[in-house]
Order: C-alpha cells, then structure tokens, then sequence
C-alpha cells in the first residue's frame, strides 16, 4: 500500500456520504476542463465531447483556444486555479471536475504552488456540489517513504491527498511515462535516440518502468466522469510492459527504423547534470528535464490493476509500447499532432499582451520597422509568414539565430529546438521555436511573443498588406519593452546587428514569397519549377 492510500476508506466514506448519486450510464456530464492548454487537456476536451458531455475549459489565457477545431462545441471561462473567485465562477453548475495543472519547472516554490491551487480548486468543489473530481498524477514507488520521492512526484501525491480529502468523490490516476505524439517524456526519449547513436547515460536507465500509451490514459480519464460515487481512491495505470528506460530507447530505435543504440550507463550523472544533458540533446528545457529525471531514479511500476474493474480493458488489451510509439511516429510523419508539451505557458515566460499602439503610456518601447513591396499575392506571401521558424528557420543570418537560442538554452531559456506543431498552420497559443504565437489573423497578421529569458517584453509582428497601388506590402515590426537599465541597454547593445537581422528577414520572406509565387505559375503552365 502507497503513502496515499492509507487514508482512502475514510476519505471515500466522507466523500460517499456527502455527495450527490454518480452519473447513470450514459447520463451527459457537465465536465471542467483544467489544463485545455496543455498537452493532455487538449486532447481530454474533444474525447469528452465525442462521448456526449458537455465541457468548460477553465484558462488564464481563453485566446489560446480559439482556434482549436472544437472550441465553437465548449464553453471557454478566463481564470486561474489559484484564484479561489475564478475557480469558483468556473465550477457553477459543474458535474465533474478534471484538474490538470501541475507547476512542473515554475521553479523552487512550485510545490507549495501546487498545493494552494489543490486546496482551492477541493474547497471550490465542494461548495459548488461538484460530483467528482478526476486528477491525473504520478504513478509512485510501493513502499518508498514519501519524503524520499523525488520533488516531482512528491508534490503529485500530495496534490492526490488534496484532492482525496476534499469530501468530493474523487479519482486519482497514476501514470508514469507517458507515451505519445507531442508529450514531454516522449519527445525526450525520441530526441535522445534519434540524435545519439553511442551515448553514456545516467544509472535511471535501468530503473523499472511501466509506459502507457497516451490513448489508454485519455480512455480513462474519459471513463472516470461515469463511475460511480462510492468510488474515492487511486488507481495506478500503465500499460502491458514493464521495461527500463534503455529498453525503451533500443525498441524506440528499432520502430523508428535506426540501427542499434549502444547505451553506457555510468553512476555519475546526477539529476543535476542529466537534466543539462537532456536540455543540450532534446528541446525539453532544463526547467522541465530536472524533474522528469529525476523521476526516473525511482522504480514505478504498477502494483495493482484495480481500474479495470470499473473500466475494463478495450478489445486486445492495453496499447503495447512498440505500437504506441508507432502511432505516435505516424501522427508526427502526417503533421496530425494536436497538442503538445510546449502548448502550456514556460514558466517563468511573459504572457503580457502587445500594448495599446501608439497611445501606450507605459514607458519605453522601442521598435524596428521594415517593409518591403513584394512581387506576388498576399496568398504567397501568407504561406510563407505562417510557415516561419522550425525547419524552415527565420530567413536571415541562421547563425546568429543558432546563437540567440544557444545563449537562451544555457541560461535555462526554452532555445529555438521546440519547433513547431504543425509544419504548415498555426494557430493562437502555438509555441514556434522561443516564440509563442500572440495572435493570427490569416492572410493578414502573425504576431509573435518572445518566451526567451529577456530584460524586457519582446514582440514581432508579420503583416500582409497593400499599397495605394494594390501591390503586396510585407510589413515587419520587432518591439521592446525593455526592463530597467538593463534592458535600455541589451536593447542598444543588439540594435547595430538589425539591419542584418531583421532587414535580412524582410528581404528574403519577400523574396521567397516572390520565389513560391512563380514555382505556382510555372506548375500551372505545365513547366517544370525551377529551385
């Protein structure tokens, strides 16, 4: 028995005698979302609406869902969890309650942030009648004293324990590596195979784990919303294999088509140093690869499969690993992720709006103009606007990118290597290398918030326009809202190198709009286009 389960016969019996009935099969909830802009939540909301529930996604920043495909289906409140009046508002009316948020990587004090929103969003709950509570936490170590886990996953099972004692029947999941297109441990264990065919690794790579494929997890968080109100415990979750995390990486190699990886493992790699080595091979950051690492030194394996009882198994078991990680290689190779790690606010990023402009009187704002006349269509010139970044780089000077996001990775920074979701489309809320996509209006604006580590606010704007001519206008703006002495002088410090920088950009998005604009005719005329 867990640290956790001890107290679940009488937080269940409170819970059971306090509450309303459970859901009848196949009564529609009325379901909040927490997390929506995360990487499970997003994908949670559209499996409750294909079951038949109702949803209300509670955010600090609604705008990020506005152009996912079914936020016209859900009900979008702005609030934070830590916020007892938002969370509140959000629970009127609500059936069941899923708490997806953790602080993982906001920094010392993350657990004691974590505990605060726990306790308010259990008190919100309880006064608001809510009928169950569904959290998904870390799958722990049987037999291991609480005070030995990690940070990480200590401040999961007390969140759990919260959650538990709320006096709300309440379901807590336990998972441990999480295995699907998008998700944090999967990137990492994609990244660290794919780039490193000999590598030296930390003594976790021995450790016992149990992965579970992210469509059995959202199964059951599905599932949860209809069980039945006796139900107030935790349930461990995984898949059908137990592996170690170098197996997970030589079968990763074997799916992915890579030869054989030869994996060192050596005592010497702390927590410490493994998360710096993981944040120079992977786009995880340092923030987020601390704690994960040092999650893995802890064997997490389940030690019992008593979900099933209330939510058996579908046809042919759970997902194996080998299977999981090809549907998850498959959504990438189609461009179909939905979510990702990244779609979750950095800690520690900006997430102030672009001000009010020119009547903004907040203090010093520094711009860079250009513009440039291009010879296409705004349609040209749109696609490459919204295909910028990622593989497709920032069309000027890509070594000074590489050293911006090299400089931004050492002190802690996201860096340039998370990419993009999606190859061709963005959307509100999408990460695109250390950036964070402010606003899209498409074929006529991208606005982009720096989340790199800056003595101030930056922004870039992207804009299709017309002259009095009816000719394609690209207009560029980057803007500064510097932070002190400092900040006026890392501003005059980079300035002398925009004119290569940003007067680079402009002229070649110009001229690859112009370059895609005549690839288009000469495939209409039947011609072979030239490169």
């Amino acid at each position: 028995m867990t640290s956790d389960e001890s107290d679940l016969p009488t937080a269940s019996a409170r819970a059971a005698s306090s509450a309303e009935p459970g859901l009848e099969s196949g009564e529609q909830a009325r379901c909040l979302v927490t997390g929506a802009t995360g990487y499970l939540g997003g994908r949670l909301v559209p499996e409750l609406l294909d079951a038949g529930h109702t949803v209300r996604c509670l955010a600090r920043s609604p705008d990020k869902l506005r152009d996912h495909p079914w936020a016209g289906r859900t009900e979008v409140v702005r609030g934070d969890v830590t916020d007892p009046e938002s969370v509140r508002a959000a629970m009127d009316g609500i059936d069941v309650a899923y708490y997806l948020v953790h602080a993982l990587g906001t920094g010392r004090d993350f657990a004691a942030t974590d505990r605060r929103a726990a306790e308010i969003f259990a008190e919100q709950a309880r006064a608001a009648g809510v009928r169950r509570i569904v959290y998904l936490g870390g799958l722990t170590p049987a037999g291991v004293p609480e005070r030995e886990l990690s940070p990480h996953l200590r401040s999961r099972a007390e969140v759990g324990r919260i959650l538990l004692g709320s006096g709300v029947p309440t379901v807590v999941l336990r998972a441990a590596v999480i295995v699907g297109s998008g998700s944090a441990s999967f990137e990492m264990l994609r990244y660290l195979t794919e780039r490193l065919p000999v590598m030296v690794t930390p003594s976790w790579v021995r450790t016992s784990i149990q992965p579970i494929a992210v469509r059995d997890v959202l199964r059951l968080l599905v599932g949860c919303a209809r069980l039945p109100a006796e139900v107030c415990r935790a349930f461990d979750i995984g898949g059908p294999e137990v592996l170690t995390y170098r197996d997970m990486m030589r079968r990763y190699a074997a799916v992915a088509g890579l030869p054989r990886r030869l994996i060192l493992p050596v005592p010497v790699l702390t927590p410490g140093l493994s998360s710096h080595w993981i944040g120079l091979v992977t786009p995880v950051p340092r923030s987020i690869a601390r704690p994960l690492a040092e999650s893995l030194r802890h064997e997490v394996v389940c030690h019992e499969r008593d979900i099933t009882r209330y939510l058996p198994d579908p046809p042919g078991g759970p997902i194996p690993f080998d299977r999981a990680v090809g549907l998850a290689l498959r959504r990438i190779q189609d461009a179909r992720v939905s979510t990702r790690w990244s779609s979750a606010s950095v800690p520690g990023a900006p997430s102030d709006p672009l001000p009010t402009d020119p009547d903004w009187a907040g203090g010093s704002l520094y711009t860079d103009r250009r513009e440039r006349t291009v010879h296409a269509s705004g349609a040209s010139l749109w696609r490459v606007i919204e295909g910028i970044g990622g593989d497709n780089g920032w069309y000027s000077f890509p070594q000074a990118w590489a050293v911006r996001g090299w400089l931004d990775r050492f002190v802690g920074g996201v860096g340039l290597r998370r990419g993009r979701r999606d190859a061709a489309r963005l959307r509100v809320g999408d990460s695109l290398d250390f950036w964070r996509v402010e606003e899209i209006e498409p074929g006529r604006l991208l606005r982009l918030r720096a989340e790199m580590r800056l003595p101030g606010l930056a922004w870039l704007e992207l804009r299709v326009d017309r002259d009095d001519q009816d000719r394609t206008v690209f207009r560029q703006r980057a803007l500064f809202h510097p932070q002190g002495l400092l900040g006026h002088a890392y501003w005059w410090s980079v300035s002398p190198f925009h004119a290569v920088v940003f007067g680079g950009m402009a002229r070649n998005i110009a001229r690859a709009a112009e370059a895609h604009e005549a690839a288009g005719a000469e495939a209409e005329a039947g011609e072979p286009a030239r490169t």
